[in-house]
């Protein structure tokens, strides 16, 4: 699965948080220099999923707006946030000969159909919970949906299912099947619920290397997490391929490098590990994996 994707991106702390699927034309987060790392492949995007309201998460939207906005680009964001209506109107009245594209707020639990038979299901994540009053922040869940032969019919032959098919219809003679093709945490604290579990592509963000750098013992704090947490979670969740980002610039990537390389021999992780480093730009993420 993750060898057919190419997946783009950009995740510091603080500084700037985007992903873009280049063959789904999804994106996740629009932060700081977006469109100028993207160029022409931003025009792809069709479905841009926003996790909440942060500057570090939005500050590319004017941006990305400005160059590719309209009827082709749906922005989809938490509907408890006031902030993105608020975004909405003054990128209306910032940029008012740009018209057409479609903000659509979306509840934890509600599914997106972005087509080729996927959905993007919203949850509820950890960054704000608590803290303000709501559901502020949101990770997504890209769901690829398939339908497959019913067990009772598998031995028959071709024609004998195609005359069966047009007789009884498609929806009794195969049973709709869901795979989670791709996790994307958002900023959060490290939620081990199983939300993660066989998930195709997991990209988790891992904010701290050292626990003492954290802040998640404050309640009145928005949380992040730890690179400890992240890795035992994963152990158990078994992503096909995962993508650790949003790391604190205070820390070098030969650090970053070497912490996730000794974690992942501790906890016995054997699926293929990226990085997304500190200030930099990755054009296909999962081509490039720790060896």
């Amino acid at each position: 699965m993750s060898a057919a994707l190419t997946l783009r991106g950009a995740s510091t702390a603080l500084f700037s948080t985007w992903y873009m699927v280049e063959q789904w034309g999804l994106m996740f987060d629009c932060g700081d220099g977006a469109s100028a790392a993207l160029m022409h492949k931003a025009r792809k995007v069709r479905h841009l999923f926003l996790s909440h309201a942060d500057r570090d998460h939005i500050a590319g939207l004017l941006a990305y707006q400005q160059l590719y906005g309209g009827p082709r680009l749906t922005i989809h964001y938490p509907a408890d946030s006031g902030s993105f209506p608020a975004l909405a109107r003054f990128c209306a009245d910032f940029d008012p000969w740009i018209e057409g594209t479609v903000w659509n707020p979306v509840a934890p639990g509600e599914r997106v159909d972005v087509g080729g038979g996927r959905t993007v299901r919203a949850m509820e994540n950890t960054h704000m919970s608590g803290i303000r009053p709501g559901i502020k922040s949101l990770g997504y869940f890209v769901e690829s949906s398939v339908r497959k032969l019913r067990p009772e019919y598998h031995g028959l032959l071709g024609s004998e299912i195609a005359a069966l098919r047009a007789e009884r219809g498609d929806d009794a003679m195969t049973v709709e099947q869901r795979s989670l093709a791709l996790a994307y945490s958002a900023d959060t604290g490290v939620i081990a619920d199983g939300r993660y579990d066989g998930a195709g592509v997991l990209i988790h963000e891992a904010t701290f290397i050292d626990r003492e750098d954290s802040s998640e013992g404050d309640p009145t704090r928005f949380r992040h997490s730890v690179l400890e947490d992240v890795l035992e979670m994963a152990a158990a969740a078994r992503p096909a391929h995962l993508v650790l980002g949003h790391f604190s610039g205070r820390y070098k990537p030969a650090q970053i490098e070497g912490a996730v390389r000794e974690g992942c021999a501790r906890h016995g992780l054997a699926m293929p590990v990226s990085l997304v480093m500190p200030g930099a730009v990755g054009h296909d993420i999962l081509a490039e994996t720790l060896t």
